[in-house]
């Protein structure tokens, strides 16, 4: 096999055609209708980035059924929430993952599970044992060949609902409107050109496909892309390598991996020969400029971005000629979007005035999944924010001035401090606490948490962290954990957090 000519999906050893790629999609969906699956419910996803993640994502949506991806990092109690929260009647899981959490999973839920290839096993450092089917569950895999194709055509409309954390209380699912054929292959048309996974197109995705721009790319280019190269966990080198090797053209990437590709010794970064690169992408947090500059000088000038949120999609771009004229600029308003900065009054502000921005994106629309007084909340006039702050230029390029008023995006993740405070706030000791994120050099900022708590000898910061890792998804567990005394407050008696974040940021030498 010529890897630099096939055609297919791609993750690790395995190499799929398109043919048969979609005949497993339409076993699945033929699979999913029979197991009482019917348009508008919803199939769990709780995987690592795997060929049978897209199948099941694909195959729920052939039969009008929305796919759950969910982040495999979670917490027992936080998927019973998700899975409890959107009905799941199935869940799609790893089983590495299913032996680890399996008891968080709702009576009513079926399970489908997916034997953990040596691909991710080895990527991962997982136990042999521990990737094969449970006795007593189904497997994926033999479910798949017990079905016949499915012979309708598939349902236009529902997508992938991803779960999005607010700045308080539970995450809420980003429930897509219906599209119809029109709109389909207007939103087809806006990811070619946005993100570049287009006809023609050889595509990698090495982010998770549980996050909504990197699984609304693979869901694109494994439809019409030549090939989609799935990639179980990130390896600075060894993309260069799938690059080299598979004559890529494309990718979806973070700043992160920016940042990891550049820390390469100058021997490693010149072994591979880059020159088919076409369009990389990246999004999901904020790209130092200097950063930016030394992949465009490397890379040439393929390195594009994009600016938005789960519930707005993508609402402004930048290419690397408008990166290199503006630095620290994320583009300019799509022409399918409209962005808008409005003061507290909702008036619209003039250049260089930082405000809310606000935006609107009529064929990607939403609504959260059982709670429309909460998409309410955050709408002006049709018009959406996710808090963040930020001021348009007088040539119409958006600076990002701040992040939503509390949110932490540590290497592309968002982490919503709420969550994390509400724990802690049940821990025997703890007062009050304060958490929020800090500088750190290589995810761009990590999670730190200052408590204030009854009797400074009786609070174990290792017994805390331990407690939270019960509660919380590793990533969430702040990676500095300090015991404060007299902690700043507001006149309401709420902590004063951005006293306490200030300090680290200024010295720094950034706000965001």
């Amino acid at each position: 096999m010529d890897k630099t000519t096939f055609k297919g999906i791609v993750c690790g050893s395995r190499h799929l055609s398109h043919e048969e790629f979609q005949h497993d999609i339409r076993r699945a969906a033929a699979g999913f209708r029979n197991m009482g699956v019917e348009p508008g419910d919803c199939v769990g996803i709780f995987m690592r980035n795997d060929i049978p993640f897209l199948t099941a994502n694909h195959a729920a949506n052939y039969v009008g059924a929305y796919a759950v991806p969910i982040n495999w990092h979670l917490a027992g109690e936080e998927l019973t929430y998700i899975l409890n929260d959107c009905g799941a009647k199935v869940l799609v899981i790893h089983a590495d993952l299913w032996r680890a959490i399996h008891d968080a999973i709702p009576a009513g839920v079926t399970c489908l599970v997916v034997e953990t290839h040596e691909d991710i096993g080895s990527a991962f450092g997982l136990d042999a044992q521990a990737c094969t089917v449970p006795e007593g569950q189904t497997s994926w895999y033999q479910w798949l060949d017990n079905q016949q194709p499915i012979t309708e055509p598939a349902r236009v409309g529902p997508s992938s609902m991803l779960y999005t954390s607010g700045t308080t209380g539970h995450p809420k699912g980003v429930r897509r409107i219906a599209l119809d054929d029109d709109k389909v292959t207007r939103m087809r048309n806006f990811r070619s050109r946005v993100y570049g996974c287009a006809p023609n197109a050889r595509c990698m995705v090495p982010g998770p496909l549980y996050h909504s721009a990197p699984n609304g790319y693979a869901m694109q280019a494994s439809k019409i892309s030549d090939l989609l190269l799935i990639v179980p966990r990130f390896d600075a080198e060894g993309v260069l390598q799938l690059i080299e090797e598979y004559k890529l053209t494309a990718a979806m990437m973070v700043p992160i991996m920016f940042i990891r590709l550049l820390k390469l010794p100058e021997a490693i970064r010149n072994r591979y020969d880059l020159s088919s690169l076409e369009f990389i992408i990246h999004a999901a947090a904020p790209c130092p400029a200097d950063v930016k500059r030394k992949m465009i000088e490397w890379f040439g000038p393929v390195i594009n971005e994009f600016y938005g949120s789960t519930e707005s999609g993508a609402v402004v771009a930048c290419n690397s000629e408008q990166a290199l004229a503006k630095p620290g600029s994320v583009g300019k308003t799509v022409p399918e979007a409209d962005v808008r900065i409005l003061d507290e009054n909702g008036n619209i502000l003039p250049a260089n005035t930082i405000g809310e921005i606000y935006s609107r994106f009529p064929i990607n629309d939403f609504t959260y999944n059982g709670r429309p007084e909460a998409r309410a909340e955050i709408d002006r006039d049709g018009y959406i924010t996710s808090g963040d702050m930020g001021y348009m230029d007088e040539d119409g390029f958006l600076f990002i001035a701040d992040r939503a008023k509390d949110m932490v995006i540590s290497g592309g993740v968002n982490i919503y401090p709420a969550e994390i405070e509400s724990v802690l706030h049940n821990y025997p000791g703890i007062k009050d606490c304060a958490v929020f994120g800090v500088p750190d050099e290589e995810f761009g900022e990590s999670v730190m948490a200052v408590l204030e708590v009854d009797n400074e000898d009786g609070i174990s910061v290792d017994e805390v962290r331990v407690y939270l890792r019960e509660h919380l998804a590793g990533f969430k567990v702040p990676r500095t954990i300090e015991i404060g005394k007299d902690l700043p407050r507001e006149d309401s008696g709420k902590i004063f957090k951005r006293r306490l974040r200030d300090k680290y940021w200024q010295q720094a030498g950034r706000r965001i």
